[in-house]
C-alpha cells in the first residue's frame, strides 16, 4: 500500500472515531454533540438546538433536553405553564353571580387579582357584616400589598389580611388597610343577610 494512501486512511479512521464518540456521547449521555453549529429558535418553544453531523440536541424553554437522529422529526413540548400565566396576565375581568344577576368585576393589575383567578371558578356563600359587605375566609392564603384606602367604594373587591374576601355594597370611610382586587360596576345595595356569590372566569 502506498505511504500517501496509508496515511488519508489512518486521517478517515480518526475522523470517524472522533465522529462516531462524539455521536455515542451525545445520543447516550444526552449530551450536546462537540463538533455542531448552534442554532437560536427565537420566540418558540426551544431555547436552541445543536446541529451536529448524525445527531440534533434540542435545549427547550421548559428545561427540557434531547438528543435526536438526524432525520427525526421533533418538536420541544408546549410550555403549558407558561401560557396559562400569559392567559391569566391578559384576564382583567371575572364574572360575578349575586341573586341570579350577573355582575363584571374589573380587576387589579396585581398578584392578589391573579392569584384569585387562579381559584376561579368558586360559589362562595359570603357572610354579612356591619350592614356594608359580605366576606368569606377562602382555604388558600393569597399574596397581600396592605393599604389604607381611606375610602371604600360601593362595589370594590378587597383582600382583608390574606385570606379574606369581601365585597363592600355601601361606601363609606375606612381606618382599616386592604389589599384591592377589583371593583363592580353598578352594584345595588344588597339587604343584610348571608349571600351566596359566583366568581368565575
Amino acid at each position: 500500500m502506498k505511504k500517501g494512501l496509508k496515511i488519508t486512511l489512518i486521517i478517515l479512521g480518526i475522523i470517524l472515531t472522533i465522529i462516531t464518540l462524539d455521536t455515542l456521547q451525545a445520543k447516550i449521555l444526552n449530551n450536546s454533540p462537540i463538533i455542531k453549529i448552534r442554532k437560536n429558535l427565537d420566540g418558540g418553544n426551544t431555547d436552541y438546538i445543536d446541529l451536529g453531523l448524525l445527531v440534533n440536541h434540542y435545549h427547550c424553554n421548559n428545561e427540557e433536553k434531547i438528543t435526536t437522529w438526524k432525520k427525526t422529526k421533533y418538536a420541544c413540548p408546549t410550555n403549558i405553564k407558561k401560557k396559562e400565566d400569559e392567559i391569566m396576565e391578559n384576564i382583567t375581568n371575572i364574572n360575578i353571580t349575586i341573586n341570579g344577576k350577573k355582575y363584571i368585576g374589573k380587576l387589579e393589575n396585581n398578584e392578589t387579582a391573579k392569584a384569585l383567578i387562579n381559584l376561579l371558578p368558586q360559589e362562595f356563600e359570603m357572610k354579612e357584616l356591619n350592614g356594608n359587605e359580605k366576606y368569606i375566609y377562602i382555604s388558600k392564603t393569597l399574596p397581600t400589598n396592605e393599604t389604607n384606602p381611606k375610602h371604600i367604594q360601593t362595589g370594590d373587591i378587597m383582600l382583608y389580611g390574606n385570606n379574606c374576601l369581601v365585597i363592600f355594597y355601601k361606601s363609606f370611610d375606612t381606618n382599616y388597610n386592604y389589599t384591592k382586587i377589583g371593583h363592580i360596576d353598578n352594584l345595588p345595595e344588597l339587604d343584610s343577610s348571608d349571600i351566596t356569590i359566583k366568581f368565575e372566569k
